[in-house]
């Protein structure tokens, strides 16, 4: 008989986890997979944050339940950031300390969520190498629907390891298909992991050669494990062997009746008689360190209020910058800098490819065109995208 396990998935406001809500929502019916979404709630994000989940919430037709620290809830505080951030004497998170996430996402998760077995899937997406920064409590088992390995690292670490060859043996040989070549599965199981063939090498090679069947043999493994995914009799998504990569994302978006957030699109800059574009590239607070420079410009110049609480913050010594104040940058001189210094990179970018499209052509002023299709538009995301907690930009 299988054991309750709760199905969760954390709306952050980013693109990512809107998309995986909506995807998830498409292919399977809530018999099938009866997911609970939730948001952890700062209390500082952008507007269009708060628009996304209610027009989600519309879309699947269930609420989106909203996750915040026991103690804070207790207070008078205006909203959960300030009220850490007081707790931590004015220290303002950063990328070496990151208190925000660890309070204001993961521990009220974790909270809610209690001593209960827990599948949380997680919106990284098919063409991104991360894991994130995720909950690692035992009882909360992390799924990836949009990659083609579905599975954690530690899954695939207890899985593939050399001791666990036979079972893996056992467990193919159940489910090898009839048009897959027995012998090479085989040789590929019983090829040890070593300095010359490494687990990644491993996992890659099985997966090329079916991928749901990896999946079935992963699935057999994990109900003689404590994983909350063992302990269900059907998990669908082992016979998924869809891959999602950026497109895809803003496909699924803009073919719902969700919005994909403003911030995202590009807005136009003047800079020394050149136009460039710039947009805010991540979700979560709206004063996030891992914002780039060029998205305080942004910032400062299409949300100036905002902008001005966000300095608020800097008034104990602490920056969100390591080695520069707000103040500093908002300084003319300074914006003119950062501006030029992104125009040139996207410059640089745009005369590296090979062809040209209509957002290049932007960039250099030659025509208006906002289309997320766009090869250099994604790929300035991309890099956005690099860092940070998957928390809170998914």
């Amino acid at each position: 008989m299988t054991e309750e396990v709760k199905h969760v998935l954390g709306i952050s406001g980013g693109k990512d986890s809107a998309a995986l809500a909506l995807y998830l929502n498409k292919l399977y019916s809530k018999d099938v997979l009866p997911i609970e979404y939730y948001t952890c709630d700062t209390g500082r994000e952008l507007a269009e944050t708060y628009v996304l989940i209610e027009q989600l919430e519309h879309e699947l037709q269930q609420p989106i339940k909203k996750y915040q620290d026991k103690n804070y809830r207790s207070t008078n505080e205006e909203n959960p950031f300030d009220y850490f951030w007081k707790r931590y004497g004015g220290f303002l998170p950063a990328q070496n300390a990151r208190w925000c996430t660890k309070n204001l996402k993961l521990a009220p998760f974790e909270a809610e969520i209690g001593d209960s077995l827990a599948i949380s899937y997680v919106g990284i997406r098919g063409d991104e190498d991360r894991e994130g920064y995720i909950s690692t409590r035992p009882n909360i088992q992390s799924i990836f629907p949009f990659r083609k390995n579905i599975w954690s690292v530690d899954v695939i670490k207890k899985v593939l390891s050399n001791d666990n060859v036979e079972n893996l043996a056992k467990y193919y040989k159940e489910h090898i298909t009839s048009n897959e070549s027995f012998e090479k599965v085989m040789d590929l199981v019983n090829k040890s992991i070593s300095l010359s063939y490494s687990i990644n090498q491993k996992l890659n090679d099985l997966l090329d050669i079916n991928v749901k069947t990896f999946n079935k043999v992963v699935f057999e493994w994990l109900k003689t494990t404590e994983y909350p995914v063992g302990k269900l009799d059907y998990f669908p998504l082992v016979e998924n062997d869809d891959i999602l990569v950026r497109q895809d994302i803003f496909n699924l978006i803009e073919e719902s009746n969700v919005d994909l957030p403003n911030y995202y699109l590009p807005r136009e800059y003047e800079i020394d008689g050149e136009k460039g574009k710039y947009f805010r590239s991540r979700s979560g607070c709206f004063f996030c360190f891992y914002q780039q420079k060029i998205e305080w410009v942004w910032l400062m110049e299409q949300h100036p209020a905002l902008f001005e609480e966000a300095k608020k913050y800097e008034k104990d010594g602490y920056s969100w910058i390591q080695g520069e104040s707000l103040e500093q940058l908002s300084n003319p001189e300074r914006v003119k800098s950062i501006k030029r210094e992104h125009l040139k990179r996207m410059k640089r970018r745009y005369e590296n490819l090979q062809t040209k499209t209509s957002w290049q052509d932007e960039i250099l002023g030659i025509k208006k065109n906002n289309n997320t299709s766009d090869p250099s538009w994604l790929d300035e995301l991309l890099d956005a995208e690099g860092d940070g907690c998957a928390s809170c930009f998914i």
